[in-house]
């Protein structure tokens, strides 16, 4: 403080430090921070006197400092590089001419509530307390990578970025962060540009309820190898850019309830390797580019078929149950559109979602139309083979279909030899003649009657015969094949 001369406020505000008071310079008419440019001297406050008075003013004996400023505008740069400062700063509703430059800074409270700033420079910072700039507006990029803040992390209802200008770092940089308590980032809070997470560690809940983050043809959030110690909630998130989430630890709810994601042309969501509780897309809106989820590991996939979109990625997606409940025809038009053509894992995890819940049929279906699926990845001679067990038994999962066609061919048999009875070959020796046998025998290649050996037809109904005797081999060998398929599926 040698050779400096304060202002009338600024001597308002130092004397008030020291006994942890505040002033308030707003006017009566309540105006915002926004037009904190056009203050006068009656607001303004240097910031190298701040910064003396957190690094230099004396401590009273009884009493506890605190900066307690409201409603100031805070003049040129205040420079807290790698400073230790023991008192709590609250600058509420202030307005800062130049960036604020907290880098490896160590604070035990920091409150920017409401102000404006034009960038925060905080890498590495360590606050023993929380970090709150609820509601504030800040032009610049927010650095706060490598930081370390002991309590909560207070964004909502803040402005980050400017609508229209595009920063080449993002807008909000908390890779590497370590929050020992809550990430609250929603009551509104808009990013223009991208919001960084990487490597993050945040050992209570994420908050993006109600949150805007656009970075249109780009990433709005990336949150590679997040950790999250509860869950991270994102209710009714509008995200204009791709969210990008590999290798993310998320042990609670991934609530993305009501959010509308949307990237055109590109990813709108990935998040390939994902390990979570939960992930929650219901009452989403129809998702407007390709999601990615291959390799998670979910124990609830929540989303109607309707939010998918027309690309998704999903090899390797595993997870116990698949809610709400929809017949298997509308799940399984999802798997149709894996950009990676036919995968068999999809269609086998669906399988074992609709077992985990009782539903066999549903099952059943799935699993045909896996064969199906997979049949238009042989040989010619292979599918032709497929086709035939797909008429005939459904590949095993449509055994009432084996039963029509065996009475078909019976029926259609009996009534031919009713009317036409073959020729004995030793009359003396024959067996009365039943038509109704005559033809089981055909039909069925272990079973004997004895009516085959007797009787022998000719011409046009010996080919009938014939053809009997091949259809017959044909379904009791498709039948065996898909009982076994089946049984194997148990």
């Amino acid at each position: 403080m040698e050779n400096m001369e304060l202002t009338a406020t600024e001597a308002r505000v130092w004397q008030a430090y020291a006994r942890g008071r505040t002033v308030d310079l707003r006017p009566t008419d309540g105006a915002a921070a926004d037009s904190g440019a056009q203050w006068g001297p009656e607001r303004t406050v240097r910031a190298e006197v701040l910064r003396a008075l957190l690094l230099e003013a004396p401590r009273q004996a009884g009493e506890t400092p605190l900066l307690r400023l409201t409603g100031a505008r805070i003049s040129g740069r205040l420079d807290l590089q790698y400073a230790e400062v023991a008192a709590p700063i609250h600058l509420w509703a202030c307005y800062f001419d130049e960036e604020l430059d907290l880098y490896g800074a160590q604070l035990r409270q920091l409150n920017l509530g409401r102000s404006v700033l034009p960038g925060l420079h905080a890498i590495t910072l360590r606050v023993d307390g929380s970090l709150r700039m609820s509601g504030c507006r800040v032009r610049g990029p927010v650095r706060l990578g490598g930081a370390r803040i002991s309590g909560a992390v207070f964004l909502d209802g803040a402005e980050l970025g400017e609508a229209g200008v595009r920063l080449t770092e993002p807008v909000l940089a908390l890779n590497r962060v370590t929050i020992d308590d809550d990430l609250q980032a929603d009551g509104g809070l808009t990013a223009h540009g991208l919001v960084r997470l990487a490597g993050a560690v945040i050992a209570g809940n994420i908050t993006f309820d109600d949150a805007v983050l656009s970075n249109p043809g780009g990433t709005a959030l990336h949150a590679s190898s997040l950790s999250a110690g509860t869950g991270l909630h994102a209710m009714r998130l509008t995200a204009h850019g791709r969210i990008n989430m590999p290798g993310a630890r998320i042990p609670g709810q991934l609530n993305l309830e009501g959010a509308r994601l949307s990237n055109p042309g590109g990813t709108a969501l990935r998040a390939s390797g994902l390990v979570g509780g939960t992930l929650d897309l219901l009452q989403a809106e129809p998702i407007e580019g390709t999601v990615t989820l291959r390799g998670c590991q979910l124990e609830l996939l929540n989303i109607a078929p309707e939010t998918w979109p027309d690309e998704v990625r999903l090899d390797g997606l595993t997870y116990m149950r698949l809610g709400p409940h929809e017949p298997a025809e509308r799940r399984l038009q999802v798997l149709e559109r894996d950009t990676d053509g036919y995968v068999p894992y999809a269609y086998e995890q669906l399988t074992v979602a609709y077992r985990h819940i009782g539903d066999d049929a549903a099952a059943r279906t799935v699993q045909l139309a896996k064969l199906r699926r997979h049949r238009g990845t042989l040989s010619w001679w292979a599918r032709a083979w497929g086709y035939l067990q797909d008429i005939t038994v459904g590949y095993g999962f449509r055994p009432a279909r084996a039963a029509l066609w065996l009475l078909s061919l019976l029926l259609i048999g009996s009534v031919t030899y009713a009317l036409h009875h073959p020729r004995a070959l030793k009359p003396a020796e024959a067996p009365d003649f039943d038509p109704f046998f005559y033809t089981l025998d055909l039909l069925l290649p272990i079973i004997g009657f004895g009516q085959e050996q007797a009787y022998a037809a000719e011409g046009a109904y010996q080919s009938l015969s014939y053809a009997l005797i091949v259809m017959g081999w044909t379904l009791a060998t498709t039948i065996a094949a898909g009982v076994t398929r089946a049984i194997s599926r148990q």
